[in-house]
């Protein structure tokens, strides 16, 4: 049926939203990780992390889904027409969804290291590899 349908839409559509610290890691992530821009038509919306406590700085469109991303604490700026409410929209969630794209360090995947290559041939370049000097090689 078409509400199932819309059902299954609506839950694969789910995009995680990631959210960091300002300033010092103190608490539960409250802004978003770094800057971020998101655009739809001429609709330009861009994030900034915010300290503690500031709130979230902007327009109602991109402040109400902030707030149902669970950002706490945002500046934003707006460029383009954005009395076009669907494609402000579109752009804050284009940047919201952004906020995964960014690979930083806290997302680097742990790599064992592995031994430098002298390291790891020490002992065979430590012997001695050079042909043994018969007579027979003396005498020709």
């Amino acid at each position: 049926t078409a509400i199932r349908g819309a059902i299954i839409l609506a839950k694969l559509s789910v995009v995680p939203v990631r959210r960091g610290y300002w300033g010092n890691k103190i608490g539960k992530p409250h802004t978003v990780p770094c800057k971020v821009t998101g655009k739809c038509g001429s609709v330009q919306v861009r994030l900034i992390p915010a300290p503690r406590g500031t709130g979230i700085v902007g327009a109602p469109v991109p402040k109400k889904l902030l707030q149902m991303a669970g950002i706490e604490d945002c500046y934003t700026s707006a460029r383009g027409s954005t009395g076009t409410l669907g494609n402000f929209a579109k752009a804050t969630y284009a940047a919201i969804a952004k906020t995964y794209a960014y690979l930083t360090p806290d997302l680097w995947k742990d790599m064992p290291l592995s031994k430098a290559p002298y390291a790891e041939f020490a002992d065979y370049l430590a012997k001695n590899h050079r042909p043994a000097h018969t007579a027979a090689h003396v005498d020709q």
